[in-house]
């Protein structure tokens, strides 16, 4: 050992540090104070666009849910089960009830598939409304309500995206 290192005694301990300044003692000293001053979140629009998706997921799997029982008979007389329909209703009821039933997962996870899959199901749900009536009845208030969701996810989309930096 050199003279210096001798002197110096055992190596003695430097408090540990970490990137925002000393580590706390005591569990009590991670707390922070609170501030009344603080202004409100800078995401408060991205969390009702979370908000609206969610909502969204529990309509997708409602929507899911009754299109399943629609094709498992649930509900359905003697006569009117899955087999009894026209081959159109068939095929738009699966291709709905698989849909809305992935959207609901991907919504709720506020992932970007999610939206994708929920906006597919949304407009084909509209399209076979207004051009293919005989297969679901060509209800004009589905259309209107799967429109105004749309325009209502797009402008929560478009807002919340403006709070972002970068």
């Amino acid at each position: 050992m050199s003279d210096q290192a001798a002197a110096r005694g055992p190596k003695a301990a430097k408090p540990l540090t970490s990137a925002k300044g000393p580590r706390p003692a005591k569990p009590s000293d991670m707390l922070e104070p609170v501030h009344t001053d603080e202004t409100v979140s800078h995401a408060e629009w991205t969390a009702h666009l979370v908000l609206f998706l969610r909502v969204m997921a529990a309509l997708s799997l409602l929507k899911g849910l009754y299109h399943w029982a629609q094709v498992c008979g649930i509900g359905a007389g003697a006569d009117g089960g899955f087999e009894a329909h026209t081959l159109p209703w068939q095929t738009a009821t699966i291709f709905f009830a698989v849909f809305d039933l992935v959207a609901a997962v991907g919504l709720w996870l506020a992932a970007a598939w999610g939206a994708v899959v929920w906006l597919t199901s949304a407009v084909s749900m509209a399209v076979v409304e207004l051009f293919f009536p005989q297969v679901f009845g060509g209800s004009i208030w589905v259309v209107l309500i799967e429109m105004v969701l749309l325009g209502i996810y797009l402008w929560l989309a478009i807002v919340s995206s403006r709070e972002r930096p970068g």
